[in-house]
């Protein structure tokens, strides 16, 4: 009888041995859970009473960038994060989103504070609530403090500008889309900042932003802009001031240093070297610019708020330099808008080659030469733009050793 005990344990031991091993191949067989969109608690104090959303795309590395998203008013942190195309990028250049949310509770159409003092203040309010949360991924995520960045729709927009002014140490860059400059609200009323503009000189708007930290001499985040034509929510006149407003603080002209024609309407216009971007979008109207599809330059879903023009998303992360200087081939890409003609006029090779780089990665590989921090064409003698790891063109080959602009 002892044996016959004995005998039976040891089987149900080899047998249950053989369960664990299956279920521990079938664990290895099925592929880790993808990243989604998580809410996070316990991240500070957190004073604007906001919520934080995250996104760590699987393969997320040590050092990674990251971006904070904010969302327009009626708009959530889910509904800005699944429809602007940011998803996309963050899989395909691995870098971290933070997505705040408004409530109800603080403002009845969800919309961020953009407008109240105790909202808009460093170390107060939302805007303080907004920098715990970038805190908080940067300790428990491990990214990189310099490469922080931010991105915002309307109120969003407005937001994304107070904390640019209130928090130059904290971001290197942010996109202000369909939004308004710092501090037009107050002292003027939403409304008249809406639909009807404030008018300042370059300088009153950049005072407003240097006394939003008082004393700071450190580095000032680079500013991209977006605004449609025919936005009537928030007036086109907001972009013009808005590139006022944060030229003037970041000392260059009023003057693009170079203009480009883009696709879906848009015009691009560059200050300095490439600090301060501003996108119009011809006949577009209150939202973020998106252009649905699966090139690389394609991003988003259209619906409300979500405007299928061009994907602003793509264009802000290389402006933030978020592919890491390597940037895949667009459908189609900036044609600067003044370009000498060419010295000369080949013909075509039956297979051209096109490529799309940084305009240093032309220079770099031969296809293009720098003066006077400009990029031009081998060859046609095509101005590119400026010359930096920011600035994207298309050029094509027609001959040996002869480029040109487009493709």
């Amino acid at each position: 009888m002892r044996r016959s005990s004995s005998l039976r344990i040891r089987l149900a031991g080899a047998a249950t041995a053989v369960v664990l091993a299956a279920a521990a191949a079938l664990a290895a067989a099925v592929p880790a859970q993808a990243a989604t969109l998580t809410q996070v608690t316990g991240f500070g104090s957190n004073p604007g009473n906001l919520s934080m959303y995250a996104y760590r795309p699987d393969g997320l590395p040590a050092n990674a960038p990251a971006v904070v998203l904010l969302h327009g008013c009626t708009q959530n942190a889910a509904g800005y994060f699944a429809n602007s195309g940011w998803q996309k990028y963050a899989d395909l250049w691995k870098f971290a989103l933070i997505v705040p949310q408004q409530s109800s509770a603080n403002q009845s159409l969800s919309c961020f504070n953009w407008f109240t003092e105790g909202d808009i203040t460093r170390g107060q309010g939302e805007a303080l609530s907004i920098r715990q949360m970038v805190d908080y991924a940067r300790s428990n995520y491990g990214l990189d403090g310099n490469r922080i960045y931010i991105s915002g729709l309307s109120a969003g927009g407005a937001m994304t500008s107070v904390m640019l002014a209130t928090y130059p140490d904290v971001f290197a860059a942010g996109s202000v889309i369909a939004g308004l400059p710092y501090r037009c609200s107050p002292p003027a009323s939403t409304s008249t900042c809406q639909y009807s503009g404030v008018d300042k000189t370059p300088a009153a708007w950049g005072d407003l932003v240097r006394a939003a930290y008082s004393g700071y001499s450190g580095r000032r985040p680079r500013v991209s802009i977006w605004h449609g034509t025919s936005d009537t929510t928030v007036v086109p006149m907001n972009a013009t001031e808005s590139r006022d407003q944060w030229t003037n603080v970041l000392g260059v002209s009023q003057t693009p240093t170079s203009t480009a024609s883009l696709p879906g309407g848009t015009s691009l216009e560059v200050y300095g070297n490439d600090t301060v971007r501003l996108y119009r979008v011809a006949g577009m109207g209150h939202g973020t610019p998106v252009d649905p599809g699966s090139a690389t330059d394609q991003c988003g879903t259209a619906t409300s708020y979500f405007l299928d023009t061009i994907c602003s998303t793509y264009r802000d992360a290389l402006f933030f330099g978020l592919d890491g200087g390597v940037t895949p081939s667009p459908t189609a890409t900036a044609t600067p808008t003044a370009s000498p003609s060419p010295t000369a006029s080949p013909s075509p090779t039956a297979s051209p080659v096109c490529v799309t780089a940084s305009n240093y990665a032309h220079v770099t590989a031969g296809r293009a030469y720098q003066s006077g921090g400009y990029a031009y064409a081998l060859g046609s003698n095509q101005q590119m733009g400026l010359y930096n790891t920011f600035y994207t063109s298309t050029l094509k080959q027609t001959a040996p050793n002869y480029w040109v602009i487009g493709c």
